[in-house]
């Protein structure tokens, strides 16, 4: 029997149960096996085939050289979407857990650790929202730590529904995995990309300009997007973008057991 592509999928140890989950269905979907990575719940990296780097609390800004900042037209929907969103927003409320107030500084490390790991062995990893913007950081980048004034002219939205607009570069790799130049996806950020880290380009962009997704120009698949796939299970092409990590954790593993076997 085929072993299936091992995906880690990192997390906070307290809350983070729903998208998790979610996360776990695409990479199930894509015929990969999900494993839980937290601060309290560590794996060897050797074993993975394949990263998620998840969504939550904010990077703390000690990690790009800044000091935090002081807490401060839309699409027609499907039915089906309305549905898949009003019923993850009832289950994020039933499984809600007390998070961790302010920063999760453990959390930081152990998910920077990782990408240096997965930039060195080119392990596959895709970056969810937060985890877009922690691959930025850890390849030299920066974030915008308050994104509002950037939506004087174009809605701030903030929606499990796919309500965001953007468009995305023709010839990256993240289009041809969706396979269309411009989508609407689901936002919940307040920050965003500033300077881009060595070796990433801008991918997509929203209507008012903020980056919505990064990747690496030189390795296979490192890729970075601001919102939740994983929250769009209905849509398609959401879940090529896992489909797309899956099949390039078989074909890592398949390149480290040939290297093994020399």
């Amino acid at each position: 029997m085929t072993k299936k592509p091992l995906v880690g999928v990192t997390g906070p140890d307290k809350g983070g149960f729903t998208a998790w989950m979610m996360t776990r269905l695409a990479i199930i979907r894509a015929g990969g096996k999900a494993i839980r990575i937290t601060p309290a719940r560590s794996i060897d990296a050797k074993q993975l085939d394949a990263l998620v780097i998840g969504g939550g609390t904010d990077v703390e800004p000690v990690h790009y050289g800044q000091e935090p900042h002081p807490q401060d037209n839309m699409k027609t929907f499907k039915l089906r979407d309305w549905l898949v969103s009003a019923l993850l927003n009832i289950v994020r409320l039933i499984t809600r857990q007390k998070r961790m107030e302010g920063y999760d500084t453990k959390r930081d490390v152990m998910e920077k650790n990782l990408i240096e790991y997965a930039l060195e062995h080119q392990l596959p990893v895709l970056g969810i929202c937060r985890g877009a913007q922690l691959l930025n950081i850890v390849t030299g980048g920066s974030l915008y730590q308050k994104i509002t004034e950037f939506y004087s002219e174009e809605p701030h939205v903030r929606s499990l529904l796919p309500r965001k607009k953007i468009v995305l570069e023709k010839n990256s790799k993240l289009a041809a995995f969706i396979q269309d130049g411009t989508r609407f996806v689901n936002a919940l950020h307040d920050q965003a990309i500033h300077e881009l880290g060595a070796g990433m380009v801008v991918t997509a962009r929203d209507m008012a300009g903020v980056v919505q997704a990064i990747e690496h120009q030189q390795l296979a698949f490192v890729i970075g997007v601001q919102w939740h796939p994983e929250y769009l299970p209905q849509i398609d092409s959401q879940q090529r973008i896992f489909a797309a990590l899956v099949q390039c954790g078989e074909q890592h593993r398949k390149h480290q057991t040939g290297q093994s076997n020399a």
